[in-house]
């Protein structure tokens, strides 16, 4: 792992003092996602000031007390000048994705763009307008896909797909920000989230699991580490405020992993019916996932991707404040109100 620890700041007054909540401004991009709703919430809950970075000529509804600014897609060109005045703390959670249907000629080039080169201009950006610290959601994916011993903050990052390469890429340039400019970085590693608001993987395994379809899912053991959406941003405001977190590097989760079946079986007893689960060797899902052309999606439900998070716990006094359990029967209940909403 990469981690410094920072000296001095290049402002001649010195970075403002973002440690009272109340007197304190944060800077949240991606605010109109997943994640970035439910830390804009908790932000003002917790008395911060909060400005969300939406993009230009979306339509969001931002939580009460939220303050919005538009900008364009990110980049090294981005102007953010009057998004970053009088900010305190930055919490970039903006990022290009995993796309179900990529049409980028050059993937990789496009995912630099944003998520390298966008994290670098707002750092360097922040940097000057006297933001004293920058946390950094990366991703689990930067150490690679699994399938050996639970990843650790040291394990050597070995990414294999263009969203995993930018984001370590994005690491190292803002670890040289860092150093550069005196400016606290605090990177965050997750894996999976689930919870409510998320309509991608989860909710279409709740949707499989309520239909009461039967699902070859029964003998696995593999393990899989998650984070429950309230964890994730309970993880993200001990790193915007911590003192010892300047410099670090965290791996975050629920820390309690689970196999496929584990999870099935928690799914359904959190929606409250049977789950139908039939033994299956993983050996011939697999088989069964090259033949298909449904090799991706069949390795991650055989395949294992644990964290070890003891890290973030031993060095903040961190702890999850949800249970698996808890977790699952929040974004349960969630599930089963949207699905009453949908035509």
């Amino acid at each position: 792992m990469n981690k410094m620890r920072q000296q001095g700041h290049p402002n001649p007054g010195g970075p403002r003092d973002a440690r009272s909540p109340r007197a304190t401004r944060v800077l949240v991009t991606g605010a109109a996602g997943f994640v970035g709703t439910a830390l804009c919430s908790r932000l003002v809950r917790e008395g911060y000031q909060v400005r969300a970075v939406l993009r230009e000529g979306g339509r969001t509804l931002l939580p009460a007390g939220v303050e919005g600014v538009a900008l364009p897609a990110l980049g090294g060109a981005t102007d953010w000048g009057e998004a970053l005045e009088g900010v305190d703390l930055v919490v970039h959670l903006a990022a290009r994705v995993h796309q179900l249907r990529e049409t980028a000629p050059d993937p990789l080039a496009a995912y630099r763009a944003v998520n390298v080169q966008g994290a670098v201009r707002l750092a360097r950006e922040a940097a000057r307008a006297g933001v004293r610290r920058l946390v950094f959601a990366s991703s689990v994916k930067v150490h690679g896909e699994g399938g050996g011993d639970p990843y650790r903050e040291l394990t050597p990052p070995a990414p294999l797909d263009p969203y995993g390469i930018s984001k370590w890429e994005a690491e190292q340039a803002l670890w040289r920000v860092a150093e550069e400019t005196g400016l606290e970085v605090v990177v965050l590693r997750p894996p999976l989230v689930y919870g409510p608001g998320g309509r991608a993987n989860f909710f279409k395994l709740f949707r499989v699991i309520e239909r009461g379809l039967p699902l070859p899912l029964g003998s696995l053991k593999n393990r899989r580490s998650l984070i429950y959406l309230e964890n994730l941003v309970d993880a993200l405001l001990t790193a915007l405020r911590h003192p010892a977190a300047a410099g670090e590097t965290f791996l975050v989760s629920d820390g309690e992993d689970l196999s496929t079946t584990q999870l099935v079986r928690r799914a359904a007893q959190a929606l409250k019916v049977p789950a139908r689960l039939v033994p299956f060797p993983a050996a011939l899902l697999r088989l069964a996932g090259v033949l298909s052309g449904r090799n991706a999606t069949v390795q991650r439900l055989t395949g294992s991707l644990a964290v070890d998070s003891s890290r973030i716990r031993e060095r903040l006094g961190w702890r999850p404040p949800y249970s698996v359990g808890q977790g699952l029967e929040e974004t349960a209940r969630w599930y089963l109100a949207a699905r009453k909403e949908e035509p």
